[in-house]
């Protein structure tokens, strides 16, 4: 559909995630699959299709940019949100890959945002504002700083096989 509406296509950004919450204790194959489907396959199918594209029309060399939303978890891991953390492992690596496999017409950069929003185990405000607090800079991104970090990934040319942690330092301190 996006394609029979967009006469050039340049650019993808998977920011779509499933995040339902597991453990170790409550984990299963079942919620594993869901989220990798998701987290991990969509953005790899996804990007096949924006590679064929650009190779379809002869693009420029990094003329097309895939950016996948990963998460800080992956350089601060605890065990709560498993098959979530798990998935977006995954896509890290896919990113890698993708970055290798894809060139030249596809560059592939992650975004990795710290606490943005409350997820759906915080019911208060205030334990998600003690969060913010205990990062290194006492607050973690904002929505408006992701998406200023996928602006200046789609326009630096020279990215590609790496990953932007947009978190305030998040990533450095243990919850």
């Amino acid at each position: 559909a996006v394609l029979a509406r967009c006469a050039t296509l340049d650019a993808l950004v998977h920011n779509a995630a499933l995040f339902e919450y597991d453990n170790p204790e409550s984990f299963t194959y079942a919620l594993l699959e869901r989220h990798l489907r998701a987290n991990t396959a969509a953005p790899i199918v996804l990007a096949q299709a924006l590679h064929e594209r650009l190779r379809a029309r002869n693009a420029a060399p990094g003329a097309g940019v895939l950016i996948n939303l990963l998460d800080q978890k992956l350089w601060n891991p605890n065990p709560d949100y498993l098959s979530y953390t798990l998935s977006k492992a995954a896509l890290q690596s896919a990113s890698t890959l993708l970055a290798q496999a894809l060139a030249p017409q596809v560059r592939t950069v992650g975004i990795a945002p710290g606490l943005t929003l409350p997820g759906p185990q915080m019911r208060d405000g205030e334990h998600f504002a003690l969060l913010h607090a205990l990062s290194p800079l006492h607050q973690s991104s904002t929505p408006d700083e992701v998406a200023d970090a996928v602006v200046f990934a789609l326009h630096n040319r020279p990215l590609t096989g790496t990953t932007l942690l947009v978190d305030r330092g998040q990533h450095l301190q243990r919850f």
